[in-house]
């Protein structure tokens, strides 16, 4: 079985489909902290303060948001004090990570597959 993994999703509009998440170390912890135990440091709560961000709700592809968006949303983006909003008002999450991961390539068997186009030279596939 896999290794858990818990993440708080915040959705700054309820109208859109923007979502931003951070990863949590420890649920407990988190927990602990939300409820108000505020000496517990944010390098406690949280895996790293990466801030990642999705246009297309829950299951849209994760990326990084942009200043801007930041910005926009969170009227800061100084990632400290947008990993405490989002901790304060967003919703954890947990579920099972995959101890492997497959990519769409796996049936090339690792192997390099290289075109090099036609044996009569030119490199331009014999045009």
């Amino acid at each position: 079985m896999g290794r858990q993994l818990t993440k708080v999703v915040y959705k700054a509009d309820i109208n859109s489909t923007d979502l931003y998440q951070v990863i949590v170390s420890d649920a407990d912890i988190y927990k602990k902290w939300k409820g108000g135990d505020k000496t517990i440091p944010l390098t406690d709560v949280v895996d790293s303060f990466q801030i990642f961000h999705t246009g297309q709700g829950t299951q849209g592809i994760m990326g990084h948001p942009s200043k801007q968006q930041l910005e926009n949303d969170f009227g800061t983006h100084k990632d400290v004090d947008v990993v405490t909003q989002i901790l304060e008002k967003g919703e954890i999450q947990s579920g099972a990570v995959k101890d492997g991961y497959s990519t769409t390539n796996d049936s090339k068997n690792n192997t390099n597959v290289v075109s090099a186009g036609s044996h009569r030279g030119g490199g331009h596939g014999g045009r």
